[in-house]
């Protein structure tokens, strides 16, 4: 269905003339059961208690990813309102975190769930030194997402040769769902993936915009893939589109926040090609959200079909799948609000290898994914924390790593106890 005939639905013709008591009356009887589909949440879920978390750094104002230079030079880290740190490595004191940013960076607009956000070495960092970051620019009124990259210098405090090498090819308003995040693929192109634009009432051309999640001409609501220079990758399913459906890899999300290529000893009984497996787990809105395992050319029926209903109570569409689109592998309702992904691959928790950790940020939760033998998902077990979980990393020496997204926000090591 194209998305331009999808009119934008009555209940947002709410007039804004009604008390504060009367709409929410009106938003009361307009409340609906989620829709109900072939996936079942998981219920309650036992939890893994044999860890513990230390600090490596703290004063992270709302770091949003990390990514680690080769050997002991020091870890990268974003924080959201617009800085590139640099975390430095020491044997005797554990590290230090340099006081002052890392220069070189574009205007970057700091607006709601917006701003500096992923990081992501070049996978030939050691000689080219290339650095890929993504963050919203623009203004409050006009912004998009942008992918941009630049030069490490050897004294590691400053980015030079800074290019722009993407942005969405149409802004939107306000500051919600940006995406944003970076991830390489072993032929060494990228995917990026990028938000629909937001909950309603935000539109585009007369139309929520996040009907456009269904339009390959336009980014929003896609995983994009493209060469390491930014251009369109010329084996994507839509290569002969117009507008951005070069670029689309895959169509259909609302706003996925952490992307993990599956390592190479998980098994996976729907492997049936040999291509990369990449998992994404992604927002819904008021429940519903999604693991998903992305099949290039797929649609994730956003939000044509969705598990999830609006904040505000109301369903946002009649069923929770559709025909010609792609199911979840997991949906969570209550909400998990998913950000951060990593398969795990150290050897501190044997019991938990190839396993994928999803972080939440609203639950302060990682939920644990079983695999079995056969590669199918055959459990779910919970780490519970104090923190909104940003960010899940594994270090080059195989420790799982996470950020919280807290305003004195942290880097830290989960460890056995």
């Amino acid at each position: 269905m194209n998305p331009r005939t999808l009119k934008i639905a009555a209940a947002s013709t709410l007039a804004l003339s009604v008390t504060a008591a009367a709409a929410a009356a009106a938003l009361h009887l307009m409340q609906a059961d989620p829709p109900k589909g072939p996936v079942t949440p998981p219920a309650a879920t036992p939890k893994d208690t044999n860890w513990t978390k230390s600090a490596v750094t703290k004063g992270l104002e709302r770091p949003w990813a990390a990514d680690w230079l080769p050997g002991d030079a020091g870890i990268l880290v974003t924080a959201r309102p617009g800085r590139l740190r640099l975390f430095v490595p020491n044997e005797k004191e554990g590290g230090t975190l340099r006081p002052e940013p890392i220069a070189g960076l574009p205007d970057i607009a700091a607006i709601g769930q917006g701003g500096l956000m992923d990081v992501a070495l070049h996978p030939d960092f050691a000689t080219n030194r290339l650095v890929y970051l993504t963050a919203s620019t623009g203004t409050k009124q006009a912004n998009r997402t942008t992918l941009f990259r630049g030069t490490l210098n050897e004294s590691l405090t400053e980015l030079t040769n800074v290019q722009e090498l993407y942005r969405v090819s149409r802004d939107k308003s306000g500051g919600q769902h940006f995406g944003s995040i970076i991830e390489w693929l072993p032929d060494g192109s990228l995917l990026l993936s990028i938000g629909d634009g937001g909950n309603p009432p935000a539109t585009l051309d007369g139309e929520f915009i996040r009907t456009f999640a269904q339009d390959p001409t336009l980014a929003f609501g896609k995983v994009l893939r493209m060469t390491d220079e930014g251009n369109p990758h010329p084996a994507n399913p839509f290569a002969s589109g117009a507008g951005d459906a070069p670029y689309v890899y895959t169509l259909g999300h609302r706003n996925i926040q952490g992307i993990a290529l599956r390592p190479s000893f998980v098994p996976d009984a729907h492997n049936t090609n040999n291509t990369p497996e990449v998992w994404v787990t992604e927002h819904g809105a008021k429940g519903g959200d999604e693991l998903n395992r992305l099949t290039p050319g797929g649609n994730y029926a956003w939000p044509l079909a969705t598990y999830s209903t609006e904040y505000w109570g109301p369903a946002i569409a009649d069923s929770a799948t559709r025909e010609g689109t792609v199911d979840p592998y997991v949906v969570w309702t209550p909400s998990l609000a998913p950000c951060g992904l990593a398969f795990y691959t150290g050897t501190a928790f044997p019991e938990w290898t190839g396993d994928l950790l999803a972080g939440g940020l609203a639950s302060k939760q990682i939920r644990r994914v079983h695999f079995n033998s056969d590669g199918e998902i055959d459990g779910h077990t919970t780490l519970q924390f104090n923190e909104r979980i940003r960010w899940i990393g594994m270090s080059p020496t195989g420790h799982l790593h996470i950020l919280t997204d807290e305003t004195d926000g942290g880097l830290y090591r989960i460890d056995p106890k």
